[in-house]
């Protein structure tokens, strides 16, 4: 997989942006990488260097529309957390 399809997109929340300044950033991420990649995809894409990865699997919500009923897709979400030494990721910089 390439570090592209890995990260999907940033979750911008006032609780991430709050551990932003911990060097803390939020991705949902592919569902099958694990935290080793998701490390490296990171890495690779912003150029710091990633001291931990936490990840969460999230179920997808119920929806009903009328009669029909159905489900959001799952996703996982990670956290990752920079080492002291590193830059911080530019992209989140105008938003904290």
């Amino acid at each position: 997989m390439n570090a592209y399809d890995i990260i999907k997109r940033s979750i911008i929340t006032e609780q991430s942006m709050a551990e932003g300044e911990l060097k803390k950033y939020t991705f949902e991420v592919d569902r099958r990488a694990n935290k080793i990649e998701i490390a490296k995809a990171v890495e690779e894409i912003f150029g710091v260097k990633v001291a931990k990865v936490n990840t969460m699997n999230y179920d997808g919500k119920k929806k009903r529309l009328r009669y029909v009923e159905g489900r959001r897709p799952n996703w996982k979400k990670a956290v990752v957390r920079l080492t002291e030494d590193s830059k911080t990721i530019e992209f989140f910089e105008g938003m904290i």
